[in-house]
């Protein structure tokens, strides 16, 4: 009999041959971050020519870091999406370790390097990453590792909720000693979509939402820039030449692209009338050059990215990587919904570049590397899925339940597919 299943297995290949749905869900991911990718380029080409040529006579000059960063973050997306995600949990401890001796690193004088009076970069030779982004990675995975251990405790206020609470403010309190209040914001919000997905009760959530945000208001209270960003949403027009500049010009932006947009590198407002239009505010130039059919596509793909990471999360084997797609997606949705926000002054100014479009290398990389996880947790799902297609269906012909042994061969019919 056991024969004669070992036999049947190459009809069981061509049925998971026929339904890979897990190559055209990977597909759908791929295309949403390789056109967002792609696009990126050609956007922090266009919205910075200007700036590269006055500051450096070369128009091409932060177009050609970016394709560098871009160049390693394709090398780390693969990886990670070739690396079982299982092997990360014995990484999730020394990489927050070296996470946290990093964040510390940058705060110094002689590491860090200071622009407009804030500390988030540290320089590696000719370029400068922030530790912050890798810190969202560490946290994510530390995070995940350390719910899936504790969700027998996630419900109890004393061992669950405060130990929590615990982690986040160590986290948050680094970024924010940065002065970088968006990325404090995108972390907290992280770690509490997965504390819910974890089995956090909503009473605890909403009193983690509270905590949050009372510490945000003490934050913005803290620096005199953040409250002046807070009454310049209220009101751009109260001090148009001045905090309400940057909200003013971004709209005029967006307005002038119309349906179809002036074209491709025809913008107006990145002759330095747009402060950062090639970083923070480059949502607005993409208004500006491509119009309201390049913005709707933009959060079309951002949509499919979301929708697909998601998906993934509530197909994933096991507790650890349900987190972990929860983490990531959460993340680069969130961070994308933030700065749109900003940019079409439906929010106030965060200071968060776009996910995959912004000019930022170490924030595509890292960005690249947490989708190449996110992959491979999809692949993992589906293998899952193949194996016990294969053994219902060699049991159903053969009218038994398959043993271990039929199962390996299954598996390994799945592994060539």
């Amino acid at each position: 009999m056991r024969a004669r299943a070992a036999l049947e297995l190459p009809a069981a290949r061509r049925t998971l041959a026929s339904t890979r749905l897990w190559r055209r869900g990977d597909r759908a991911m791929v295309l949403a971050v390789g056109a967002l990718t792609a696009f990126g380029l050609v956007m922090v080409f266009s919205a910075s020519e200007v700036q590269g040529w006055l500051w450096f006579h070369n128009a091409a000059y932060y177009f050609e870091r970016q394709l560098l960063w871009l160049a390693l973050g394709v090398v780390l997306l693969w990886v990670a999406a070739h690396i079982d995600y299982h092997r990360l949990r014995p990484l999730a401890w020394p990489l927050a370790g070296v996470t946290l001796v990093l964040m510390v690193l940058v705060l110094l004088p002689h590491f860090g390097v200071e622009v407009n009076g804030a500390r988030r970069w540290l320089r590696l030779g000719p370029m400068q990453m922030q530790p912050a982004e890798l810190a969202k990675v560490a946290s994510i995975i530390f995070m995940a590792l350390w719910l899936e251990r504790h969700r027998e405790r996630i419900g109890s206020l004393e061992d669950g909720v405060v130990p929590f609470l615990a982690l986040l403010a160590l986290v948050t309190i680094l970024v924010i000693l940065e002065r970088d209040l968006g990325t404090t914001l995108i972390v907290a919000a992280i770690l509490l979509a997965q504390f819910l997905v974890a089995g956090g009760r909503k009473r605890h959530v909403l009193l983690l939402l509270l905590i949050v945000g009372l510490c945000l208001y003490v934050f913005i209270r803290m620096e005199p820039y953040r409250l002046h960003r807070i009454l310049a949403f209220v009101d751009p027009w109260a001090d148009p030449l001045n905090t309400g500049f940057q909200a003013i010009q971004s709209v005029v932006a967006l307005g002038s692209g119309g349906l179809t947009g002036l074209g491709l590198g025809h913008s107006i407002q990145k002759y330095q009338w747009l402060p950062f239009a090639h970083t923070d505010f480059i949502f607005a130039i993409v208004g500006e050059e491509t119009g309201l059919v390049g913005t709707t596509l933009v959060l079309a793909l951002f949509g499919l990215f979301t929708y697909r990471g998601y998906r993934v999360a509530l197909k994933a084997p096991d507790a650890f990587g349900s987190l972990l797609a929860c983490g990531v997606t959460t993340w680069i949705a969130f961070q994308a919904l933030v700065n749109i926000a900003a940019v079409t002054v439906t929010l106030p100014t965060t200071g968060i570049p776009l996910p995959f479009i912004s000019y930022g290398g170490s924030s595509l990389a890292i960005t690249l590397l947490a989708v190449g996880i996110l992959m491979n947790v999809s692949t993992q799902s589906e293998k899952v899925g193949w194996i016990r297609h294969a053994s219902i269906d060699l049991g159903r012909r053969h009218g038994r339940t398959l043993v271990p042994g039929d199962r390996r061969r299954a598996g390994a019919v799945a592994e060539r597919t």
